[in-house]
C-alpha cells in the first residue's frame, strides 16, 4: 500500500483483452484504469453527475511504468487530487498489484475546466473545489 497521501483506490482486474503478444497489460490500457479510479473517487465526493455548463477535458496525462501487470492480476489503483488550480485540477495514480503490493506504474492527468459551447477554460466550481479540500484536506495544493 502506498503511503499517505492516498485516501481513496479503487479495484480492478486485468482482463485477457488488455494484455499485449507478450502476455502483459499493454501499456495504453493503464489509462481505463486510471479513469475507473477517478470516476469512483469523484462518486465517492459526490461530484460524478454535475448539472452545470462546463466540464472537464483532459489537458496533460503521464504515467511511469516500474512492472508489468499479467491478464487476471487484481489492481488497486489508488488516486488523490494533488492540486485545484483556477481552472484545473491534477489527479494523481499510484497502481499496485495486490495482494503483493507491487508497484506498477504512477501517473497524473491534469484535467481542466471548460465552457462546453465556447470551449474556453472556467474556474473550477467552488463546490467541486470545497469538496476535494474537505476531503483530501493539507494534503492538495491549492
Amino acid at each position: 500500500m502506498p503511503e499517505l497521501p492516498f485516501k481513496f483506490s479503487a479495484r480492478t482486474r486485468v482482463g485477457f483483452s488488455d494484455t499485449d503478444a507478450q502476455g502483459i497489460v499493454y501499456y495504453g490500457r493503464y489509462n481505463p484504469y486510471f479513469d475507473l479510479a477517478r470516476v469512483e473517487y469523484l462518486r465517492m465526493l459526490g461530484q460524478l453527475h454535475r448539472e452545470a455548463d462546463g466540464d472537464f477535458v483532459m489537458r496533460a496525462n503521464d504515467v511511469e511504468y516500474f512492472a508489468p501487470a499479467r491478464f487476471d492480476d487484481e489492481l488497486e489503483i489508488y488516486v488523490r487530487v494533488s492540486r485545484v488550480g483556477r481552472t484545473s485540477v491534477t489527479f494523481e495514480f499510484s497502481a499496485h498489484k495486490i495482494p503483493e503490493d507491487i508497484l506498477m506504474v504512477t501517473a497524473h492527468q491534469t484535467l481542466v475546466y471548460v465552457d462546453l459551447e465556447e470551449r474556453q477554460a472556467l474556474p473550477v466550481p467552488d463546490d467541486y473545489r470545497a469538496r476535494v479540500v474537505e476531503f483530501e484536506g493539507t494534503d492538495v495544493e491549492h
